[in-house]
């Protein structure tokens, strides 16, 4: 028996772009979004309080559609860490990634043998309820389930080379709206330090063959393609639940005047 294989790896191992969806509110979103042709979806669990129940049913609705999840996880211990892992989320994502020996502590904690010492069970859904076995658990479990570390401050540049060189992290990711408010110009967008750092995450990320990932949209997705960005996370739902909404009653009110 084997993992299910990672869809977002694929692509991005073939040179491809990938897309996700960053999902707020409950598992038929994550449906939706497979259903619509997504790679991935992003659950976030530094900024919401899920439980695991909730996460676990985003995992069922999307691998339904052979659709990967990403977490992104709260900072915290190891079982922070792997439970996402170990309900068979395709990947995480660590927020706040400061400097190498943060990273490294990361690696330590999520990759199997040789690469970390990720505490190992195999009764859960990622080893298929103890139906794999361990020497073909690990090696599956470190091939087919990504880490992404996010790059969102500015301490962790002076270190980005040896961060993006360790073996066990597949991408980094730029997080500008954290970044912009470390540099202290909370949402300048067009700050000139954060188009620097922008382009210098996908050029450092691209030079130890690892991948690169950012919030984008349907305007700059060429912008960020040219920079070597192949992981895009475009759109929200609850973005698009509340213009709809606005949508609505703006029609709504000019109707009933």
């Amino acid at each position: 028996m084997k993992m299910r294989p990672s869809r977002v790896l694929k692509k991005l191992r073939a040179g491809e772009v990938v897309s996700c969806f960053n999902v707020h509110f409950d598992a038929q979103v994550s449906e939706i979004a497979s259903m619509a042709g997504f790679d991935c979806v992003w659950i976030d669990n530094e900024h919401m309080g899920r439980d695991y129940s909730e996460i676990q049913a985003h995992i069922w609705a999307a691998k339904s559609h052979d659709m990967d999840v990403m977490v992104r996880v709260p900072r915290g211990s190891y079982s922070d860490y792997i439970k996402p892992l170990e309900l068979d989320a395709t990947g995480i994502m660590v927020p706040h990634i400061m400097n190498i020996e943060d990273a490294r502590k990361v690696v330590q904690m999520t990759r199997f043998h040789p690469i970390g010492r990720r505490p190992l069970d195999g009764g859960n859904a990622d080893g298929g309820y103890t139906s794999i076995d361990y020497a073909d658990y690990l090696p599956q479990a470190n091939k087919e389930r990504f880490v992404i570390v996010q790059i969102e401050d500015p301490e962790p540049l002076e270190d980005l080379d040896a961060i993006a060189a360790l073996d066990g992290i597949d991408m980094l990711f730029f997080g500008p709206a954290d970044f912009s408010q470390g540099i202290g110009a909370p949402g300048e967008w067009d700050h000139p330090k954060l188009i620097e750092t922008r382009k210098r995450v996908a050029e450092v990320a691209t030079r130890h063959g690892k991948f690169a990932g950012i919030p984008g949209s349907i305007e700059n997705i060429d912008e960020l393609v040219g920079m070597g960005y192949r992981f895009i996370a475009i759109g929200a739902d609850v973005v698009g639940v509340g213009t709809y909404c606005r949508q609505l009653m703006d029609g709504f009110s000019k109707k009933i005047k």
